[in-house]
């Protein structure tokens, strides 16, 4: 059981890294194309750095949820951990 558990854990975690990475190709493809539309079409007013800022500050809350260990992680785990003892112990009675 421990290895199925372990080997959940690391494919959920390759899917989390995964999901990042196509949200940054998605970042950089669309903040790229306005960029680009911004400095061919108007190119005496700056307006990308909207979105560019915007959807960069979600972009980093992404990435620090998926490579930082957070310490919230471990709280929810052992929390996890006792509602399924919990519900184990209710099935036994």
């Amino acid at each position: 059981m421990s290895d199925s558990i372990t080997h959940h854990d690391a494919k959920r975690h390759v899917e989390r890294k995964l999901g990042f990475f196509i949200h940054l190709a998605v970042y950089l493809t669309v903040n790229g194309g306005l960029l680009l539309l911004n400095l061919l079409i108007v190119p005496g007013r700056f307006w990308a750095w909207a979105p560019l800022f915007g959807w960069g500050i979600g972009l980093l809350f992404h990435g620090l949820a998926v490579f930082l260990s957070a310490p919230g992680a471990t709280w929810k785990a052992r929390m996890i951990e006792q509602e399924m003892k919990k519900h184990q112990r209710l099935q036994s009675e």
